[in-house]
């Protein structure tokens, strides 16, 4: 049995770590295909090194480009592949445009494609992430959802065959890395930080980026805070602010994206997470850190329960609110997230479900 993984994004390195090392274990071949979608160290071959994932065989080497011009050249470049490898499954991972582009691609040539993180919703076709799995999860024949919220989104569309609650691989991930933390990270001591006092920052998103007024809002707040911002800066982030001409004052510290056990250790010990991505949503949930969300939805729901996530949007006075009155977490609280994931076997129930299906034999 063949079964080819398509990824390009950081986010994707670390979701087909477990599934990648589980199906080490078992008989099937298993091919990786990098669409080169993210292509700095920082962002894509630093995180193959630290999480020991096996080299890819196939860099498709499509760089950054419009949407149009991205998603067909990765269209094209993962068609030749399949074409030569007749995978009997292509495994996708996500929402960005290695997803759509590796889904479309066998679906085409008739091969069946699994989507890892399937059924999440921001209810907001505007956004190129959920353009990509909503058509992504009609095309599936093999449906992952990490959480029963997903599957119920799933099925409001009509989608019922296929579907699989195997719960998140990236909670897999983190939790085989959560010892570890302490003993292999120095990132507070090589930034001298003390836990708790600062906050951390992301933006990656298109829809903040690309305005100048988003922009402009999103970094007066930060700049605004009572506490100095750790803002590690996806590339794209910097291209705007460069292009826009915003500034950031000596309360922000601009730093290049940091390894994913850093990320997790400055996520732990930030006072608050400041944020537009998904998956540090979810990560800063899982290890009790609140989180103020710079958009005005998310796809992942249940963050927002017991008041460990809220919804700020692109507006300076409420990120600042926010982030200044937010709850103060606790013990008990932190230990009552571990179950939104499932138990940190997504990867193996995963896997299960495709080595043991009739169609997959």
């Amino acid at each position: 049995m063949k079964i080819i993984s398509v990824v390009g994004a950081r986010a994707q390195f670390i979701k087909v770590k477990p599934v990648a090392s589980e199906l080490a274990k078992r008989s099937a071949t298993h091919v990786l295909v990098h669409t080169g979608q993210h292509y700095d160290y920082e962002m894509s071959q630093q995180f193959f090194e630290e999480l020991d994932i096996p080299e890819p065989n196939y860099n498709l080497q499509v760089g950054s480009s419009t949407h149009g011009k991205q998603l067909a050249l990765i269209l094209e470049r993962v068609e030749v592949v399949l074409l030569s490898e007749r995978p009997d499954v292509v495994v996708v991972y996500g929402d960005t445009n290695s997803t759509l582009g590796g889904a479309l691609a066998a679906v085409k040539l008739h091969i069946m494609v699994a989507h890892v993180e399937a059924g999440l919703r921001s209810h907001r076709l505007d956004m190129p992430e959920e353009v990509n799995r909503v058509l992504t999860d009609h095309v599936s024949r093999y449906l992952f959802c990490p959480t029963s919220t997903a599957v119920d989104n799933l099925k409001k569309e009509g989608i019922t065959g296929g579907v699989h609650l195997v719960g998140d691989v990236m909670y897999d991930v983190l939790l085989s890395n959560f010892k570890a933390l302490e003993k292999t990270s120095k990132i507070l001591e090589r930034l001298g930080l003390r836990p708790k006092d600062y906050y951390l920052a992301t933006i990656h998103r298109a829809e903040n980026t690309n305005s100048k007024h988003r922009l402009s809002e999103i970094i007066a707040a930060f700049c605004g805070l009572d506490k100095e911002v750790i803002f590690p800066a996806h590339p794209r982030t910097r291209k705007m602010l460069q292009a826009f001409g915003i500034e950031v004052d000596s309360r922000v510290r601009l730093i290049d994206p940091v390894s994913y056990v850093d990320m997790l250790t400055l996520e732990m010990n930030a006072a608050r997470v400041l944020t537009d991505s998904g998956g540090v949503q979810k990560e800063s949930r899982i290890l009790g850190t609140p989180c103020v969300t710079i958009r005005n939805e998310t796809e992942w729901p249940e963050t927002l329960e017991g008041g460990w996530n809220v919804l700020a949007g692109a507006d300076k006075k409420r990120i600042i609110s926010c982030a200044l009155t937010f709850m103060q977490t606790t013990d008990a609280g932190a230990k009552a997230r571990i179950k939104l994931y499932g138990d940190g076997d997504a990867a193996r129930r995963l896997v299960d479900v495709l080595l043991t299906n009739p169609e997959m034999c």
